[in-house]
């Protein structure tokens, strides 16, 4: 016996078809109830406050104690004293930054500081002092020198001048050109200078003399002298002078302050 014909085959498809009617949506994801959302909004707003009570009102996360590093000349205990950090307060509610200006302002010999909370009871101080390039006399407080950083800065009053830091000698009379440049500018090319002697000329400097912007002279150990001229072309200056003195060993003056045309005499 035949089987049913091709024709037959789909009119009985057709029929199923329409038996099982039209297609279903694919299920939607059930939404959590109104219950649902009250119980998870209040769980919620325990969590917070529990955090905001662990931070703000808990024992557990109080200053208890203040750290400080990276001194060379201050110490930690000078650090710690001068930051006036709030022991016993909660270390969320330390105002780092306040803490940070405060020890700019009272310890000038700072250059850098962090303040970073240490959790869960510490306060850390690192700090990053200046270090003198030049000193300068000052006379009206009984001889005593002031240190004055790579930036120019004058920060310090000392007793005693460093060891091997050169003394800055400003002679500069009441001119066009300190009128143009003021002492702060002056003092800054001193030290531009005095930043870029080699190594060797460094150890040996004495004083660093200021006349004027583009005279600025060295008094070296053995009496020997150094015209630099201005700060500008230290590098090749630099490169030049070490040339010279290897070549006269015996001079006592050098002329660099135009470094394609160098000069020395004496002996």
């Amino acid at each position: 016996m035949a089987g049913p014909t091709t024709a037959e085959r789909g009119e009985r498809q057709d029929r199923q078809g329409a038996a099982s009617g039209p297609p279903r949506p694919p299920l939607l994801r059930r939404l959590p109830g109104p219950r649902t959302l009250i119980i998870l909004m209040v769980c919620l707003a325990l969590l917070c406050a529990g955090v905001s009570w662990v931070l703000y009102g808990s024992r557990w996360t109080r200053v208890e104690s203040v750290s400080a590093s990276g001194t060379r000349v201050l110490t930690p205990a000078q650090v710690v004293e001068a930051a006036d950090v709030p022991v016993g307060s909660p270390l969320i509610s330390v105002d780092t930054d306040v803490i940070e200006a405060g020890l700019l302002r009272k310890l000038p010999r700072i250059d850098l500081v962090d303040v970073d909370r240490s959790w869960p009871h510490g306060i850390r101080l690192k700090v990053t002092e200046r270090i003198p390039v030049l000193v300068t006399e000052n006379t009206g407080k009984g001889g005593k020198y002031v240190e004055v950083d790579a930036k120019g800065v004058r920060y310090a009053t000392v007793s005693r001048a460093p060891q091997g830091v050169p003394t800055l000698e400003l002679n500069v009379s009441r001119s066009a050109g300190l009128r143009r440049f003021g002492a702060d500018r002056l003092v800054r090319e001193a030290v531009r200078v005095a930043r870029s002697l080699p190594a060797a000329v460094t150890r040996a400097t004495q004083v660093v003399k200021v006349r004027s912007y583009d005279s600025i002279s060295l008094e070296l150990s053995g009496d020997r002298e150094v015209d630099w001229g201005s700060g500008e072309q230290g590098g090749s200056k630099a490169h030049t002078l070490t040339a010279l003195m290897k070549a006269a060993p015996e001079a006592r003056h050098f002329d660099v302050s135009v470094p394609t045309a160098p000069a020395s005499s004496g002996s």
